[in-house]
Parts: structure tokens; sequence; C-alpha cells
């Protein structure tokens, strides 16, 4: 959400930046309403006061209490007007999407996007690479039938050395982030309402979101719903800042309007695992801790052997409550192409403002927190591990860093 004062101060700029993200609230009917609600504002604040006045005179003057009585009626009215209009405000407000970095590429798809850097060599293959699911399917790790089966296409096993690869790599990132100074966490896979309004996830993302029947709850389609709601109607000691978290949980959506885009594999699924990173931090720090979050991410897929792209996410593929955001497009041999398994976005007060959460130091100085929201690393990056790393025989080396939690060094094929 972003602060109404700008709002009120310079419509102009509200008014271009929903222009050029594709905003439809209408910016001059809601700068009307919030001026109209202004003023009733201290149109009640004065008839409470002259009512107030008045009181005291009501028993020894009979056009005192007339008055009263009418200043009652009025104010009534008035109140309720503002209220309305408050209501109205609030909820066009919510639609308001972020300002943008100013080296925010312009464009209207992921095609717009960017390219930063390219990183790592592409393996060289002597025999005709396979993708991720032919892999799976014929190493016995990757069951998508079955996983269609006891729920709907879109869901999935992991299987034998599959399942220990992927407990692996997530556990190994997570115990990385740790030695950089994250502290871990086990989160609630169910957030309410106002947590996912409060991360930006609704309005912005409802058809997203799997609603559980009769509650209000949904299932998370991220553990940063649920690590930055941790913070929820705070005030953080502003020398505890940067605090940066990270948990592991699995993730749900519906990924509805996504049918026939890269549907093949377990690459765009209902169900799916991460480790997150979060970032609390003072507002002039966001852009460090930013770019620190994706060092984390690079410097993950470096040791995983993964060649791949860093793109800075144009306007048109950028979600409303990001300020800027970078993607990692990791090189799939059997795919033949450049594919995203993580994002990092700067999402700067957007979600502070909607959740409460401020910040104040020992000079008095308070305000909102910005927030960071970026991938550790995913199941698409155990994708990438097995394109990656196959070889003539069908087998996939294992990552050096990964052996000491697998038990093995390579996944060979049934039967080998």
């Amino acid at each position: 959400m972003i602060d109404i004062k700008i709002l009120r101060e310079n419509p102009e700029l509200v008014r271009a930046n929903g222009a050029r993200r594709g905003c439809t609230v209408d910016i001059t009917a809601l700068y009307e309403k919030d001026q109209e609600c202004l003023r009733l504002i201290r149109e009640v604040e004065d008839l409470r006061a002259e009512r107030n006045r008045l009181s005291s005179q009501c028993r020894d003057n009979p056009s005192a209490r007339d008055r009263v009585r009418d200043l009652k009626q009025v104010l009534a009215e008035k109140e309720q007007r503002q209220e309305q209009l408050r209501q109205a405000v609030d909820e066009q407000l919510a639609w308001l999407p972020n300002f943008l970095a100013e080296d925010v590429p312009d464009g209207g798809s992921d095609a717009d996007n960017q390219a930063v850097r390219f990183v790592g060599e592409k393996p060289a293959f002597d025999f005709e690479p396979l993708d991720h699911q032919a892999l799976g399917e014929r190493l016995g790790i990757i069951d998508t039938a079955r996983g269609a089966k006891v729920a709907q296409a879109g869901f999935y096993y992991w299987v034998g050395q599959g399942a220990l690869l992927a407990q692996a790599m997530f556990f190994w990132a997570q115990r990385e982030l740790q030695s950089r100074g994250f502290s871990v966490f086990m989160s609630p896979c169910v957030a309410k309402a106002r947590t996912l309004f409060g991360t930006g996830y609704l309005p912005f993302f409802a058809d997203q979101t799997y609603q559980l029947s009769n509650e209000d709850l949904a299932l998370i389609g991220t553990s940063e719903q649920t690590l930055v709601g941790y913070h929820a109607d705070e005030t953080l000691d502003a020398a505890s800042l940067p605090r940066c978290y990270t948990a592991f949980t699995p993730c749900f959506r519906t990924e509805a309007g996504s049918y026939g885009k890269q549907a093949r594999g377990i690459f765009r699924v209902h169900q799916f695992h991460k480790v997150e990173q979060i970032v609390f931090c003072l507002p002039e720090e966001s852009p460090r801790c930013h770019e620190r979050c994706q060092e984390n991410e690079e410097y993950l897929l470096q040791q995983l052997g993964i060649p791949y792209r860093v793109v800075k996410v144009c306007v048109g593929d950028m979600g409303a409550p990001g300020y800027k955001k970078y993607d990692i497009e990791a090189w799939f041999a059997g795919y033949g192409g450049y594919r995203e398994v993580t994002s990092n976005t700067n999402l700067t007060d957007f979600q502070s403002r909607r959740l409460g959460i401020r910040f104040k130091d020992a000079d008095g100085r308070k305000g909102f927190v910005h927030t960071i929201s970026a991938t550790g690393v995913t199941d698409r990056v155990v994708c990438a591990i097995l394109e990656t790393h196959q070889q003539a025989d069908g087998s996939v080396v294992v990552p050096a860093p990964l052996r000491a939690y697998t038990g093995f060094d390579r996944i060979v094929p049934p039967g080998a």
C-alpha cells in the first residue's frame, strides 16, 4: 500500500505510476473521495466541539438543547458518510501498485525482461540431453502420473534418491543461509486473509490462492506470507535491523490462467517446495539488502554448478507490490533454454504499511520498515541439477556440496 500522503500531495505522480503499471483505479475519483473524506473529518470535529460546548448549557438554555439535538442528527449523517468514504478510499487504495525503481525496464511480459549477466558455462554433451521429466522417469525418481491419480494434474512425487536429493538441497541451502546471518524458521502453512492482504497477495493474486472452506484461512503460496506476517503490528528496534529470516515450506498455487505454459514435467505445478529469504530493514538499507539476497541466490546456484542468467524484470512482468525485481533463469539443457528458478524483489514499504510493521531508533525516528522477498531454492533447481549433471550412461552426478547430505554421489537407472 502506498503512502496516502503522496496521493494527496502529488496525484499526478500516482496517476502516472498507475498508468505505467496498468492499474485501472480512477485516480481522479479516488483523490476527490479522499478530499471529501478529509473535509468531513474537519466538519465532524468542529460539530463535536460545538456540541460539547453547548452541552453544559442545556439545563438552563432551551435553544442550546434544541441545537444539541440537531447536531446529533447532523453528526450521525456526516459520520456515516465519512465512514462510507473512508471504506471506499481504503478499498481503492489497496489496488494501487507500488512505485517503481528508476531502472525498471519497460515491457509487457517476461519476453521484455532485461538480461543483466550470464554466469557459468553451458554443459556440452556428446549425446542428446533429456529434460528432467524424461530423466526422472528413466531414473524412477519423479512420478507425475501417481501424483495426478491421488490428487490431480500438477501434483507429483519425488521418489527414492530423487526425494533424498531434493531434501539434501533444501537442508544444505538453509544451512548456507544460516551461515550468512539468516535465522531459520519452521512456519505455518496456512495464513489468514489479513496476512495475505498485508503481503500483497490479496487482492492482486486472489486467483492463485487455495482458500479453505468455511475458514478465514488459505494455504500459503510462499513462506514470504507467514515470515513477513510474523511481525505484523509490531515496532522493531532499528538497532536490530536488518533481520534476515529463512523458512522451508511447501507452497500451494492454483496456477490459474497458466494452462499450456511450459506444462511438461514439474515446472508449473500446484504444490512445490521452497527455501525463502526474507529481510526486514531500514528504508535506506533496502537497495543493499536486495543485492545481498541476490548474491545469496547466485552463490547457491554456483555451488551447485548450474549455469544461469540474471534478468531485471520489466514493468509488465512484475507484481503490483514490487519496486524492483530480479529473476534468475537457469540453463536447462534438455529443454534447450533458460527457465526461471528464483526471484528476488525489493518491496520497499508496501507490505509494512499494510501490516503495520514499523521501526524506531534511539533518537526517536520512526517509520515503516522495508521488506525484501527472495527465493533460496525450489524444486525447479533440483530439475536444473538433473538436466545439467546428466551423463551419457543415463546417470546424474550429485553436486559435491550435497553428497554429505544424500549419502551418494550419483543416481543411476534401475538395474544399471
